[in-house]
C-alpha cells in the first residue's frame, strides 16, 4: 500500500520578531538534552553557522503577522469539561502510563510484529515508550527498545529516503545517548550523511514520480524525517544533520503549510478538497505529527540557531490555532474544521496536540493562564479512553484523512503518542 493511501524561508527577522520568537535561553536548551536524551549525558556543543538565507516569502510574512495578533487574542474560547483533578497527581499519570505501554508491549509479546520493527506505526510508539522510561525512571522500557533496535541490527528500513523507514533513527540516537555503544548509530549515521549530501531539490508536487519515497511531500513526514534527524545532531554533535533536517521542514512548510488556517494540509491532493459543510479539509492526526515533530525538532536546537526564531513563531501560531479548535469534550475530532461530521473523540490527534502543548508550557513557550486550561480538558478525555487492561480505543485507524473511529480503535501510534503526553505532564505536574 502507498504511503499516499497510509497514514500517514530564510530571512533577516526584525528585532521584534526576534525578541518575540527567541525567548529560549541556555538553560532551556540543556534542560530539553538532559529530557529527551538521558540524564548526565550532554551533546557535544554544535558548532555555529552560518547559511546562506533567501528572502522571506509571502507565507513567511503572513505567518510573521499571524503570531502578533494571536499574542492578543490566545486561542478561542471552547465549553469547558470539569476537569478530574484526582487524574492530575503523579501516581495517577504514571499509573496510567504503565498501563497503557505495559499492553502495548504485552501485545506485541502475545501477537507478534505484524509488519517489520522499523514500521513507522511502531516508531511513533518507540518515542513515547522511550519517554515513559525516563518519566517512570522503569528500566524495562528501554530494555525492550534496546532488543527492538538489536533485533533490527540498527538498521533502518529498506526504502533509503522514504522518511517513514528512517523515522526509527531517533530513538537509536536516543538509546545511543544513554549506552554510547557506536552501533546504535553507525547505519542511520552513514543513510543521514546521504541524505545530507543528496540534491534535495525535486519538486513536492504528487505528479513527481515516486516523491515520497525521496523527500517529505506529505505532513506526516515532518515527524518521521526531521526529528531523526535532529536527534542525531545532538548525539553526535554535528550541526549538519539538524540544518538539513530546518532546510527540509521549510521546503515542506512552504508547499503544504496554510498561514491563512494555520494548519498543514496532509499532502497536495487535499488543496481542493472540501468536507461536508464546505470548509477545508485539516486532518487532526495530520496536524498532529506536525506538533510533535515541531517540539521534537526544537527540542534539539541550540538558542543561537538562525532558524530557532521562526520555528517557535509556527509552532505559536499553530498552538493557538489548534487550542481555538478544541471540542467541547475536550479533544478534537478527526476533522479540524468540521469535527461535527465526525462527531466521536480521537485520541492519537488529541495525544499529539497535549504533548505538543505541555511541551511548551514546560519549556517558558506558552502561558499557563491561557493554555493550561486547554491540556485540563484533554488529558482527563485521554485517560478516560484508556481500557481496563490498557488499551487505549478512539484511535483512528492507517489513513490519510478523517475518518470514523469507536472505543476498540486502536493502532500503535496511538499509545506512543498518549506516552509522550503523559511523560510531560507528569514533568509539569512535578514542578
Amino acid at each position: 500500500m502507498s504511503k499516499i493511501i497510509e497514514d500517514e524561508q530564510h530571512n533577516p527577522f526584525n528585532a521584534t520578531l526576534f525578541t518575540l520568537a527567541n525567548t529560549a535561553t541556555t538553560g532551556h536548551f540543556i534542560a530539553e538534552q538532559k529530557r529527551c536524551l538521558v540524564d548526565g549525558s550532554h551533546p557535544t556543543p554544535h558548532q555555529k553557522s552560518n547559511p546562506t538565507r533567501p528572502h522571506m516569502n509571502r507565507s513567511s510574512a503572513i505567518l510573521v503577522a499571524a503570531v502578533f495578533s494571536l499574542s492578543a487574542c490566545g486561542p478561542v474560547k471552547t465549553s469547558p469539561t470539569q476537569p478530574a483533578h484526582g487524574q492530575f497527581t503523579p501516581s495517577a499519570i504514571t499509573e496510567t502510563m504503565r498501563k497503557v505501554a505495559d499492553w502495548q508491549i504485552g501485545s506485541w509479546s502475545t501477537n507478534g510484529f505484524a509488519k517489520p520493527k522499523y514500521n513507522w506505526t511502531y516508531c511513533a510508539a518507540y518515542t513515547g515508550i522511550f519517554q515513559a522510561g525516563l518519566a517512570t525512571g522503569d528500566g524495562k522500557y528501554h530494555d525492550f527498545l534496546r532488543k527492538v533496535g538489536a533485533d533490527l541490527q540498527w538498521r533502518t528500513g529498506k526504502r533509503r529516503y522514504f522518511a517513514d523507514d528512517y523515522c526509527v533513527g531517533q530513538v537509536f540516537s536516543q538509546l545511543y545517548a544513554q549506552d554510547r555503544q557506536p552501533e546504535m548509530i553507525a547505519p542511520w549515521r552513514t543513510l543521514a550523511d546521504e541524505i545530507v549530501g543528496k540534491p534535495n531539490n525535486e519538486s513536492l508536487s504528487l505528479a513527481t514520480h515516486d516523491i515520497i519515497e525521496r523527500e517529505w511531500a506529505w505532513c506526516d513526514a515532518l515527524f518521521m524525517g526531521p526529528t531523526s534527524l535532529a536527534y542525531l545532531s545532538t548525539v553526535t554533535g554535528d550541526r549538519k544533520y539538524l540544518d538539513t533536517a530546518l532546510k527540509l521542514w521549510w521546503k515542506t512548510s512552504d508547499f503544504l503549510y496554510s498561514p491563512e488556517e494555520r494548519l498543514y494540509f496532509r499532502d497536495e491532493s487535499y488543496f481542493d478538497k472540501r468536507e461536508k459543510n464546505g470548509k477545508k479539509v485539516f486532518w487532526s492526526r495530520g496536524n498532529g505529527w506536525v506538533m510533535a515533530g515541531m517540539v521534537r525538532v526544537l527540542s534539539n536546537m541550540p538558542p543561537d540557531h538562525p532558524d530557532r526564531a521562526r520555528l517557535l513563531a509556527q509552532y505559536r501560531a499553530m498552538a493557538a490555532r489548534i487550542a481555538g479548535l478544541q471540542t467541547a469534550d475536550g479533544t478534537w475530532h478527526a476533522s479540524l474544521l468540521d469535527p461535527g461530521s465526525f462527531p466521536t473523540r480521537e485520541t492519537s490527534g488529541t495525544a499529539f496536540y497535549t504533548y505538543a502543548i505541555l511541551w511548551g508550557l514546560n519549556s517558558g513557550m506558552l502561558d499557563r493562564a491561557t493554555y493550561w486550561p486547554v491540556v485540563e480538558r484533554a488529558w482527563p478525555a485521554l485517560a478516560s479512553a484508556v481500557q481496563p487492561d490498557g488499551k487505549l480505543g478512539y484511535v483512528q485507524p492507517v489513513g490519510a484523512a478523517p475518518d470514523k473511529v469507536d472505543a476498540n480503535s486502536t493502532e500503535t501510534y496511538g499509545p506512543g503518542a498518549f506516552l509522550l503526553a503523559g511523560s510531560e505532564l507528569l514533568e509539569y505536574i512535578k514542578r
